[in-house]
């Protein structure tokens, strides 16, 4: 029988039930690939985050229900923050993690945490008849990033009011589907589908704001920008371009905390 810590975070919110729910699992010795997803597929949240905290950089790996991706921003807030408040000594304000997309960064600034994540500037891609249908909506542009599909409307009231059909999201040949506009309070606004990965909507997605931070700093001629996610839960994020990395900064809740037993 091994015992293993577990904490419920909402990642992108000061306040429990908004924003995104990631656990996360910090451990002292290795669990099997097998053991990882049974507990992410138990916890059924997007995303479980498993800490290595033995030595830094900490690994960190991410699981859905049903698969391990590569890079997960709300996991990592979460993760973060469990170490600021559990592991790491009240002066450190960075926590270094190693990760399937290199080293990553969190740091902690005015009640905020930053996330420092590689960029994905996304490449203007071949306009598509069956993500317009799968969107219920017409976009004006398609864009495909690292590991998601951008698609770009005009206004947020498109954003706000799309159902889309996931049976046919999840035929797509991307990790995800990052839909997005210009935002009537903030900078921009999104939503992100990945049923590809066993999450119909994600509530608010830090990793597609490495897609988004570059796509609307571009347009709207800003390195600073205020962000929205719309999903029901909702979601806020502060983002910073710095060349080839990007600043996703948000605040956390902590839902609750105990331990799991394998």
């Amino acid at each position: 029988m091994t015992k293993i810590p577990i904490f419920q975070v909402d990642a992108f919110s000061d306040e429990i039930f908004f924003g995104n729910p990631a656990a996360i699992c910090p451990l002292d010795k290795d669990l099997t690939e097998s053991q990882m997803q049974n507990i992410a597929r138990e916890n059924n949240l997007s995303e479980t985050a498993f800490v290595k905290i033995d030595k830094e950089p900490f690994s960190i790996r991410w699981f859905t229900p049903t698969t391990e991706v590569e890079l997960c921003g709300h996991a990592t807030l979460a993760a973060a923050s469990v170490l600021f408040d559990e592991f790491l000594q009240k002066h450190q304000t960075k926590v270094y993690f190693s990760s399937k997309s290199g080293e990553l960064q969190a740091s902690k600034e005015n009640g905020m945490i930053y996330l420092n994540f590689p960029a994905d500037y996304p490449s203007q891609t071949e306009c598509s008849t069956h993500v317009a249908e799968a969107l219920g909506a017409e976009p004006i542009n398609y864009y495909k990033g690292k590991f998601d599909l951008l698609v770009e409307f005009g206004k947020e009231r498109e954003i706000r009011e799309m159902d889309p059909d996931f049976r046919l999201l999840g035929k797509l040949n991307s990790r995800g589907v990052i839909v997005t506009a210009p935002g009537s309070d903030v900078d921009f606004v999104s939503r992100f589908f990945a049923p590809q990965v066993g999450i119909d909507e994600d509530p608010v997605t830090g990793s597609a704001h490495t897609t988004l931070t570059p796509f609307w700093s571009e347009r709207v001629g800003k390195t600073v920008l205020d962000a929205q996610q719309l999903s029901s839960r909702g979601g806020k994020l502060n983002c910073k371009l710095l060349g080839e990395r990007v600043l996703i900064g948000g605040k956390t809740a902590r839902y609750l905390d105990g331990f799991l037993t394998i």
